[in-house]
C-alpha cells in the first residue's frame, strides 16, 4: 500500500511541475507512515510540509494542490488534509486486504529482501574468554548477535558468524594455575590458592577430568588430560579445550552456532602481532617512553596516546585486537560488526586508531560496533547473583534451565542493546499475557487451534474462495490487523539497517495484540462460507508472519500450548 501511495504522490508532483507550481529540479524522498489514530486515516505523509519552503508556498496550500493533483485510485477511499498540511489517506478494503494474498503466496520468504545485494558482512559476537561458563551477559550478546545475523541474512547479506577466543594472556595463566591448585588438592579458601585464581565449582570439574585422563574434543582439536598436576602447560591446554567445549555446548543449547572460531593465540604463533607492531613502527606512529612502546592514537581522535608494549615486553590487550581486525580486513571482510559488552567501549577508538595507523586503506569507521549493557537477573523482585556452577554469577545455562530457550532468547533481545536489562525469571516462566513471549506464541498456537477445529468439523479451507472474498474483511479490527501485517517487511528492513533486533520483538508483540483483539471482536467460524474462508485466510497470514518474525529471533512458533 505504501508503494501505491508513493506512486500516486509522484504522479501528483509531476502534474504540479507541469503546471509550474513546483520547481522542475525538485526530487523529494516521499515518506509514508502508518497513522496511530485510525480516525486520521490509515497512512499519512508530511510531503507538503517538506516542500513548502522550496516551493514558496504555505504547507496547507501546497497540500491542497497535491490532493487535487492525485490520480483516481481504487486503493484510496478518501484523502484528508489535517493540521498545518499533513495528508491523510484512507485505504480501501480491497487494497488493504491484498496483503493477505501476498503473505500466503510468499510464505516463509515474506518480509525478506535483497537490500544487502549479497555483500559480505562478518559479525563477531560472544567471544568469551575460555576461563569459565558463559554468563548472562554473554547470553545477551549471543541473542542480539545471532538475531542480527538472521536479520542481515533476511535482507540479502552474505553473513559470516565468528567467535574470537581470547586464549592468550594473564587470564589463561590464572585459569591454568587454578586448575593446577585443584589438581593438587587445594581449595579456594586455602592460603596458597593463586591470588587471582578462579573459585567456581567448575574448576574442580576441570581438574578431576584432567587427572582422569579424559579426552576433550573442541572444534578440530583433541586434548587428553595427562594426569600430571605439575605439568602447567598440559593443564593449560586441557583447561582451555574443556571450557571451549562447555561454552560451545551451552551455545548450541541456545540455538547459536558459528562459522569461524578464531584463536587469539594464533596471532602470536603466526607472527601477526609482531608484523603489526613492525608496520606501526615503520609508519612513524609510535614512540618509546619509560621503557614502553606507545602508539600515537591521539593522531586519530583518541584523548591520549596508548601503550602498545609494556615495560616487561608484554602487549596490552588492544594491540592483538588491531592485528585481529587487520586479519579480518585481509580476509576480505569490508564490513565487520562487533557485538560486545559495553565494557569494550573504551577499546573502540583505540582499535580504530590502530587500524588507521597501519595505513592499508581501512576506512575510519571500521569496524562497526553494537555494544550491549549489563543484565540484572531477578526472582521475586530480588537480584539473583550466584550460580551453583560458577559461584559468582548467573550462567546462561542457569537461565535456559530455569525458563527455557525461547523465553531466554526473547527476553535478552527484547530491549535496545544500549539499555540495561532486568531479566525477571518469574515473568519469563509465567504463562500469562504479561509474559510477552508467551503472549506471542499463544497467538500462533491459537491460530493453529482454529485451523484444527475447522478441519475436525469438515470446514476445510479454500484458498481460492478466500482470495475471491477478501473484501468482506471490513471490520475495524480486521483492517488494523491487515495494516499491521503490511508493515512487517518495512520493520525487518529498518531493524537490519539500524541493527536493532528488538524492533522485531516489539512488532511481534503488537501483531499478537492486534490478532487477539480481532479474534475477540469477530467470529472466525461463521456459517457464511465466503466470510469464514476470508477470515481463515487472514488468520493463516497472521500465523505466517508470527512464525517468520519469531524465526528472526531464534524463537520457536509452537502449534499447541
Amino acid at each position: 500500500m505504501k508503494a501505491t501511495l508513493i506512486s500516486l504522490l509522484e504522479q501528483a508532483l509531476t502534474t504540479l511541475k507541469q503546471q509550474d507550481l513546483l520547481p522542475q529540479d525538485l526530487t523529494p524522498t516521499i515518506k509514508i507512515d502508518a497513522t496511530k489514530d485510525k480516525t486520521h486515516g490509515d497512512y499519512a505523509t508530511n510531503l507538503a510540509l517538506m516542500l513548502a519552503k522550496p516551493a514558496g508556498k504555505k504547507p496547507r496550500e501546497l497540500a491542497e494542490a497535491l490532493v487535487a493533483a492525485l490520480p483516481a485510485s481504487s486503493a484510496v477511499t478518501d484523502v484528508e488534509i489535517a493540521g498545518p498540511g499533513f495528508i491523510n489517506f484512507f485505504a480501501s478494503v480491497d487494497a488493504t486486504a491484498r496483503i493477505v494474498d501476498e503473505v500466503l503466496s510468499q510464505g516463509e520468504t515474506f518480509g525478506r529482501s535483497m537490500i544487502g545485494q549479497g555483500r559480505k558482512v562478518q559479525v563477531e559476537f560472544v567471544s568469551a574468554n575460555p576461563t569459565g561458563p558463559l554468563h548472562v551477559g554473554h547470553g545477551r550478546g549471543a541473542a542480539i548477535g545471532d538475531s542480527l545475523c538472521r536479520l542481515l541474512e533476511a535482507t540479502g547479506f552474505d553473513v559470516t558468524r565468528e567467535f574470537y577466543y581470547n586464549d592468550a594472556g594473564a587470564q589463561i595463566v590464572n585459569l591454568a594455575r587454578s586448575v593446577q591448585a585443584r589438581a593438587k588438592g587445594l581449595a579456594p579458601e586455602d592460603p596458597s590458592w593463586p591470588e587471582d585464581g578462579y573459585r567456581g565449582g567448575y574448576i574442580l570439574d576441570v581438574a578431576n577430568s584432567y587427572l582422569a585422563g579424559e579426552r576433550v574434543d573442541a572444534d578440530d582439536r583433541h586434548v587428553t588430560g595427562k594426569g600430571d598436576p605439575e605439568d602447567l602447560e598440559a593443564i593449560r591446554d586441557f583447561a582451555v579445550a574443556y571450557l571451549r567445549r562447555e561454552q560451545d555446548l551451552d551455545l548450541k543449547a541456545f540455538g547459536v552456532e558459528f562459522d569461524v572460531y578464531f584463536l587469539e593465540s594464533s596471532l602470536y604463533t603466526q607472527g601477526k602481532v609482531e608484523a603489526t607492531v613492525k608496520r606501526l613502527v615503520e609508519g612513524g606512529h609510535t614512540y618509546e617512553q619509560g621503557g614502553a612502546l606507545w602508539l600515537k592514537t591521539t593522531d586519530f581522535g583518541d584523548d591520549k596516546d596508548r601503550v602498545m608494549r609494556k615495560q616487561d615486553g608484554g602487549y596490552t590487550y588492544f594491540l592483538p585486537d588491531v592485528a585481529y581486525h587487520l586479519d579480518k580486513w585481509q580476509r576480505g571482510f569490508k564490513q565487520v560488526i562487533n557485538e560486545q559488552g559495553a565494557d569494550h567501549h573504551s577499546t573502540v577508538t583505540r582499535v580504530r586508531a590502530g587500524l588507521q595507523a597501519l595505513e592499508v586503506g581501512i576506512p575510519q569507521g571500521f569496524p562497526d560496533y553494537v555494544l550491549h549493557q549489563m543484565v540484572l537477573v531477578t526472582r521475586s523482585g530480588v537480584e539473583v547473583k550466584l550460580s551453583k556452577r560458577a559461584g559468582s554469577y548467573v550462567t546462561l545455562r542457569d537461565l535456559i534451565d530455569e525458563v527455557g530457550r525461547d523465553a531466554t532468547r526473547y527476553f535478552l533481545v527484547a530491549r535496545r542493546a544500549d539499555s540495561q536489562l532486568t531479566f525477571d525469571i518469574d515473568l519469563a516462566r509465567s504463562q500469562t499475557n504479561d509474559n510477552p513471549v508467551y503472549y506471542i506464541q499463544y497467538a500462533h498456537a491459537r491460530i493453529c487451534s482454529v485451523q484444527r477445529k475447522a478441519e475436525r468439523e469438515g470446514l476445510y479451507f479454500s484458498l481460492d474462495l478466500a482470495l475471491d472474498n477478501l473484501s468482506l474483511l471490513e471490520a475495524d479490527a480486521e483492517k488494523a490487523l491487515m495494516n499491521r501485517l503490511a508493515r512487517f517487511p518495512e520493520v525487518v528492513e529498518h531493524a537490519a539497517r539500524s541493527r536493532e533486533p528488538q524492533q522485531i520483538a516489539q512488532y511481534l508483540q503488537d501483531l499478537a495484540a492486534d490478532f487477539h483483539t480481532c479474534y475477540n471482536a469477530v467470529k472466525v467460524m461463521v456459517e457464511d462460507e465466503a466470510l469464514r474462508n476470508a477470515r481463515l485466510a487472514l488468520a493463516l497470514a497472521t500465523r505466517q508472519v508470527l512464525a517468520n518474525g519469531l524465526a528472526l529471533l531464534g524463537v520457536s512458533a509452537p502449534e499447541e500450548m
